[in-house]
């Protein structure tokens, strides 16, 4: 920071200082992130990235199910216990499925596979990357002629694109298992409606929503955790802060992304089928 500049314009200098960090570093992001998408998609079907990709997948699903289907039937116990009061008093108990599975299958689900997975994967590849960067063992897979973003960040991203939708499935099941064991065995909702209503109202729209949803979700927790790591500070302090960093952007990013793509996803729907049948 320059000396020259008046005290009391210095706040405004730090301001513009971080805002170019800021614009350059997203600029950074998206070419790291056009490259990686470019050498995925071009080379994905080669054998050698089918052999770097399968461990990527075990890892980022096998080892993700468990915490993934906890999660998911807990998401759908709470749904039924907390609105089971609301609609019993307005005498609609029968139509308390149609509301736990949709909002599970439409929005819930997606949304916390998707921090799940940011939590429990996107961490673990931040920090993994990170280590082998501060311990030059990125430089040393280019200094042998091989390009670390093909070697190291496409089967991540990869595996994250992948099974994210997948893990979305297993969490939109046991939630909706979840909220029909509370509301029926619990609360003695009559079986039946419970499921006719819960077929009027969830659309095969609405399963596809989530599910692309997801999909985006996955993309982006692998390239921001993969540039996370790619980038982080020497040191065990910069791995730490580069893994932390990781989390809170995923995060933050699949709450805006969820919230843009319900908004592009509801009015795709609105045009393909109507107004009345989204409804």
């Amino acid at each position: 920071m320059s000396s020259r500049v008046p005290i009391v314009l210095r706040p405004v200098e730090r301001l513009g200082v971080r805002a170019i960090d800021g614009v350059a570093g997203f600029g950074d992001f998206c070419i790291f992130s056009g490259k990686a998408i470019v050498r995925g998609f071009a080379g994905g079907l080669h054998w050698r990235n089918w052999r770097l990709l399968w461990p990527q997948l075990f890892e980022v699903g096998t080892r993700s199910v468990p915490v993934i289907l906890i999660t998911g039937a807990f998401i759908g116990m709470v749904l039924a216990v907390q609105a089971y009061l609301q609609f019993a008093s307005a005498g609609l108990a029968d139509r308390l499925g149609a509301v736990v599975n949709i909002s599970v299958v439409k929005e819930l689900g997606p949304i916390l596979a998707g921090v799940m997975v940011a939590g429990r994967v996107g961490g673990a590849l931040t920090a993994e990357l990170g280590t082998m960067r501060v311990t030059e063992q990125i430089d040393a897979v280019r200094a042998m002629g091989s390009d670390p973003i093909r070697y190291l960040v496409v089967p991540r991203f990869l595996a994250c694109l992948l099974l994210t939708p997948v893990l979305t499935v297993f969490c939109d099941l046991t939630g909706v298992l979840g909220g029909y064991f509370i509301s029926t065995h619990v609360y003695t909702v009559s079986e039946v409606p419970y499921w006719r209503h819960s077929q009027f109202a969830v659309a095969n729209w609405d399963i596809a929503t989530g599910l692309i949803k997801s999909l985006f979700f996955g993309g982006s927790i692998g390239l921001i955790s993969c540039y996370k790591g790619f980038n982080c500070r020497a040191g065990a302090e910069g791995v730490g802060r580069a893994t932390t960093d990781a989390f809170v952007t995923n995060f933050v990013v699949l709450l805006a992304m969820d919230f843009f793509l319900a908004v592009a996803m509801q009015a795709m729907g609105i045009h393909l089928y109507g107004y009345k049948q989204i409804l």
